[in-house]
């Protein structure tokens, strides 16, 4: 068993500060969903969330069972073919490369046998290789992350597929494309049907339409396609005027410790390169402080920093053809263009925070109640799991707190947040309801590497460490997929959190 001593030191390790006052001995804190009502059940929330699949492959099972009357046992079994698809790609992703190493090496193998009494040819093959693999694997990771300019007085798709042909970014699958085209004859119209639109970005939205769809989702755009120049305009003027109002007074004796916190924080923000230029840290230190002055019943909390930056490296990503986002300098960018990119991130931040600012209010009770909520799902999901940290007295707010304050972007690469947050803004409250979900499966996922954790500081190290810095959408396809079993496995049992 760990001493009081030992758990204190983990605590500094969470990577956000607990207040004191988070879990008082002998209270329980309240086991209800995060909208407070007396009968709140599970029916209501299936309800008021709008799920899908993408249309095409397995996951058009997905849709066909959501149009009829859900039963547990169908979605259940048809998620987890979903699930079961996805494996199987990555199964065969690994095979192939393991075939293509292979190859290469009984390659250098012939290279090696015909230059063996020259031992500077064979240091030369050698270093031609790991070259190669190098250059491969920089191209790989290239091609995650590139994006092509969209224009910003039109839907995005107006251009047509040349920019894939020219740039890095392979040409695009008969999936893609066609998933991509559904997009196109979606925002081409007049009025923008946002349930669609909904359903569409769900199972992941194309880079080079991500830009406009999120603000559309976020609900920072209107769907009449003539208003959105004009809100675009008036919005980014008064943002603007904030900034002009209020932050000349950041030095304030009553702002002063607002604003000192934020320029401490920043520094500590995802990804490295992109944090440590002055731009991003001046154009950042602008949109938290005047977010903490407009909200004083929050005001800032550390956390909040971290959830500008899908918002900025998306929006960015609207104005260049910069294949590795994270390492481009943004202070090449003309100004217009860097306030317009900061105005729209203020936005749509804000946006996401009117939905889980009680995340972020006095002592956090937010995070208090989804913290406890993981932790009756869990117990309910994989009893073994829930038994195994609670003999070794690992508690879900030493893990989990910053879970829910980060919304999982300290635990998994940028790129995986991204196509998580597509997800998210496709449900009523994805950042709050569905968002539980996605930590329960997140946990389960790594059952075996739990359970073979015997000591209190291996496993909070591990858990505070997961092993995700190769992730994917693939590997985020999956989890969404498990969340979404869960969900509606529970979505009759309105007691679920109750043991």
């Amino acid at each position: 068993m760990a001493s009081d001593g030992g758990r204190k030191q983990f605590w500094k390790r969470s990577g956000a500060k607990v207040p004191g006052s988070l879990i008082k001995p002998g209270s329980k804190p309240p086991t209800t969903p995060v909208k407070l009502k007396k009968v709140s059940t599970f029916q209501e929330f299936e309800s008021n969330t709008s799920d899908a699949w993408d249309l095409g492959d397995d996951d058009d099972e997905l849709l066909a069972v959501a149009a009829e009357n859900l039963n547990t046992e169908v979605v259940m079994e048809t998620a987890h073919k979903v699930i079961q698809n996805h494996s199987k790609l990555q199964e065969q992703h690994k095979f192939q490369e393991e075939h293509l190493q292979e190859e290469k090496q009984e390659e250098f193998a012939q290279l090696t046998s015909v230059a063996c009494g020259d031992n500077r040819l064979v240091k030369s093959v050698s270093e031609g290789h790991t070259s190669s693999s190098l250059d491969s694997a920089s191209e790989n990771s290239s091609m995650q992350r590139s994006q092509s300019l969209p224009q910003t007085s039109i839907p995005p798709l107006a251009s047509g597929m040349a920019d894939y042909s020219t740039s890095v970014t392979p040409a695009l699958t008969e999936r893609e494309a066609s998933r991509l085209d559904k997009f196109k004859q979606l925002l081409a119209g007049p009025n923008t049907d946002l349930d669609e639109l909904r359903k569409l970005s769900w199972s992941g939205i194309p880079k080079r339409v991500r830009p406009i769809a999120w603000k559309l989702l976020s609900g920072y755009l209107p769907a009449n396609v003539d208003r959105r120049e004009s809100t675009l305009q008036r919005k980014r003027k008064e943002y603007f005027a904030f900034v002009e109002q209020y932050y000349g007074s950041r030095n304030d004796e009553n702002h002063q410790d607002t604003y000192r916190q934020i320029h401490i924080d920043i520094p500590r923000m995802s990804p490295e390169v992109l944090r440590l230029q002055p731009k991003v840290t001046e154009i950042f230190e602008r949109i938290l402080f005047i977010w903490a002055i407009r909200h004083p019943a929050s005001g800032y909390v550390q956390g909040i920093n971290d959830l500008v930056t899908p918002f900025f490296v998306v929006f960015v990503c609207e104005y260049i053809e910069e294949e590795e986002v994270e390492n481009f300098d943004v202070s090449s960018l003309p100004e217009e263009v860097l306030q317009n990119i900061e105005a729209d991130s203020y936005w749509c931040m804000s946006k996401l925070l009117d939905g889980i600012q009680d995340n972020y209010t006095f002592a956090q009770p937010g995070i208090q109640k989804k913290v406890k909520m993981l932790e009756e799902l869990v117990s309910r999901i994989d009893e073994q799991v829930h038994r195994h940290l609670d003999q070794h007295e690992v508690k879900y707010l030493q893990f989990a707190f910053r879970w829910m304050n980060n919304l999982l972007m300290r635990e998994v690469p940028l790129r995986c947040t991204i196509r998580l947050w597509d997800t998210y803004q496709s449900e009523p409250e994805g950042f709050s309801h569905f968002h539980l979900y996605v930590c329960a499966a997140f946990l389960v996922r790594w059952r075996k590497e739990i359970l073979e954790e015997k000591d209190f500081q291996e496993l909070l190290i591990f858990l505070q460490n997961l092993p995700t810095v190769h992730w994917g959408n693939e590997d985020i396809s999956v989890l969404l997929a498990e969340a979404y079993r869960l969900k509606f496995a529970f979505a009759d049992a309105p007691n679920h959190y109750k043991k």
